[in-house]
């Protein structure tokens, strides 16, 4: 995979970049990412990408040309890849599980990160996404982009020591993830639950499973309208529902 990210801050990205997962990644040649600088696009003596906006308003604008001129850099070191573009931007679709998931089978992702106000509406042009993190406003899109960026690359082939580690992960699955133990197998009055230690992977999967969907009740339900829930499923949170009322 190639990733290009397209930022006045190339720089904030050597921390993300350089540690763990993410950099084995690169190491390994599984992914390979290039920062852009749109400011060396950018018009006059001062290289400026950014403008005060038509009809008057607060703050400043990404002009167009910079935006535009670093596409077409990528394009031209990379003319044959297909290329899904991705604009940082608080109006987007929320980012989450499944588009990491989406975006891991593509072929080249370009981030472009903005700053200031907002964008000139014309860069939408050469976009294939709007995407957010959430919703709240952030000083510029790079730290949105570091997120999607460690998502998307643990999910790419050979990048995790254990496959099945990027299967089971929350959202994932469309449920939240069970808990975890590890030993020893009793600390400060603590114990780990008998059955993940009798051997028996059935009774396991039943109880992670069961874990799992008691953990999203309780702090997702809105997860559970999208899950396709068995007929014990609903009589687990039939009968959560009702130990929940007799406790109000």
């Amino acid at each position: 995979m190639k990733i290009d990210v397209v930022t006045l801050f190339p720089e904030m990205f050597d921390g993300p970049l350089g540690h763990s997962i993410v950099k084995r990644a690169i190491e390994k040649d599984i992914v390979e990412v290039n920062r852009v600088n749109f400011r060396q696009f950018g018009k006059g003596k001062h290289h400026q990408v950014d403008d005060t906006p038509y009809g008057g308003g607060a703050g400043m604008l990404l002009k167009p040309e910079p935006l535009f001129d670093a596409m077409d850099s990528i394009n031209e070191r990379e003319p044959e890849t297909k290329k899904r573009v991705i604009l940082m931007d608080p109006a987007g679709k929320p980012f989450n599980q499944a588009m990491a998931e989406e975006f891991s089978k593509e072929e080249h992702l370009v981030f472009l990160c903005g700053h200031y106000e907002g964008y000139d509406e014309r860069i939408r042009s050469i976009v294939t996404d709007e995407v957010s993190l959430g919703d709240y406003v952030l000083t510029g899109g790079e730290l949105a982009a570091m997120v999607m960026i460690d998502a998307t690359v643990r999910l790419l082939p050979e990048v995790l020591g254990n496959v099945a580690s990027a299967q089971t992960d929350s959202h994932s699955s469309g449920l939240l993830e069970h808990p975890h133990y590890t030993r020893p197998a009793e600390y400060k009055g603590m114990k780990v639950p008998d059955v993940l230690m009798n051997g028996n992977h059935g009774l396991i999967e039943e109880w992670r499973h069961k874990e799992s969907l008691k953990r999203t009740f309780d702090r997702r339900p809105d997860m559970l309208a999208s899950y396709a829930l068995s007929d014990q499923d609903k009589k687990l949170i039939a009968e959560w529902e009702r130990e929940a009322e007799e406790t109000e």
